[in-house]
């Protein structure tokens, strides 16, 4: 019998989790890396698995209510990726890459197929790598939730992060980082959420200490891994049926990157969500929960899994 472990949630307007660390870990389920290094997860529900991997300096407890209200149609796993809140002990040579290879290790140590994976943020990079590395036959369709294949804008692309960042901001943020980290959580956390609704400021009050609670020197590593991926031309290789999901109010990309990813992407649609920012699995999760609902049940239903294959998806990029 797998071990049940208790989600760690975010607020709405009821509860703020304790700070990160190694009690944390009390009854949690664990694997084992390749290198030693100890991946925690939560494991809660029965069904199709639904894989939720999160984003850079968050946890898997950013996806609580996903683990609580969906537990009752899927098995639910989320892991803390390496580096991360309850998996803190493996945060040396942080890389997009070896966070990738810990989730497919982590699927095959739990034998999962038929899955739907969903990536927010960064998340999204490490089910792409996963999935270019071999995971596609365990994963039936993945989901993005507010993300890029490429973060820093540069000559002919303009759908990186929003306010114009570049290369060369990488190691101006880094150092940010490592001058004031608990600074530089706030001004994450406040980026999280829709513009322009005030009712959000106790979510990201809650996701500042969150994000506070892990290493700095270890995130600044990671951004600079994660800002140097570019899958602009990988992702016509994935022929994962893919729902790209985005908040019309983010503050981090805008809608020309769903668009883009619609159209590089062999088989995907898209979703805004009216009144969310980057985390609409945090701020109108009864929505979400929803969408991914659906979205499985389509995977279920035929052979085109609801999402028409481009005859040249190569063609995009042009």
């Amino acid at each position: 019998m797998r071990p049940v472990s208790r989600p760690r949630k975010p607020p709405r307007g009821e509860h703020t989790s304790a700070a990160a660390g190694e009690g944390d870990r009390t009854g949690m389920p664990e694997f084992l890396a390749r290198d030693g290094v100890r991946i925690a997860y939560d494991d809660v529900g029965q069904g199709r698995p639904l894989l939720l991997v999160h984003g850079w300096d968050a946890h898997a407890g950013f996806f609580h209510p996903q683990l609580a209200g969906l537990s009752g149609r899927f098995r639910v796993v989320a892991p803390d990726l390496r580096g991360h809140r309850r998996s803190r002990d493996g945060a040396d040579g942080l890389t997009v890459e070896l966070l990738a290879r810990d989730v497919l290790d982590l699927m095959a140590h739990l034998d999962l197929s038929g899955a739907v994976a969903v990536g927010w943020s960064m998340g999204a990079m490490v089910l792409w790598r996963a999935l270019l590395d071999g995971a596609a036959e365990r994963i039936d369709g993945m989901v993005v939730v507010d993300m890029s294949p490429r973060v820093p804008n540069g000559e002919g692309w303009g759908h990186g992060m929003a306010r114009g960042y570049v290369d060369a901001d990488t190691p101006r943020a880094q150092a940010a980082m490592k001058a004031d980290w608990a600074a530089y959580s706030r001004r994450v956390a406040r980026r999280l959420v829709a513009q322009g609704m005030p009712e959000r400021a106790a979510l990201a009050g809650w996701a500042a200490a969150e994000f506070a609670a892990n290493d700095p020197a270890a995130m600044a590593q990671l951004w600079a891994s994660l800002t140097g991926q570019d899958f602009r031309a990988e992702l016509a290789a994935v022929e994962t049926p893919t729902l790209i999901l985005h908040g019309r109010r983010s503050q981090l990309y805008g809608p020309g990157t769903a668009a883009f990813l619609e159209k590089v992407l062999p088989r995907a649609r898209r979703v805004a969500f009216d009144r969310s920012g980057h985390a609409p699995h945090l701020e109108e999760p009864d929505l979400f929960n929803r969408t991914i609902e659906e979205f499985a049940a389509g995977l279920s239903a035929g052979p085109n899994d609801g999402i028409a294959r481009r005859s040249d998806p190569a063609g995009a990029l042009n």
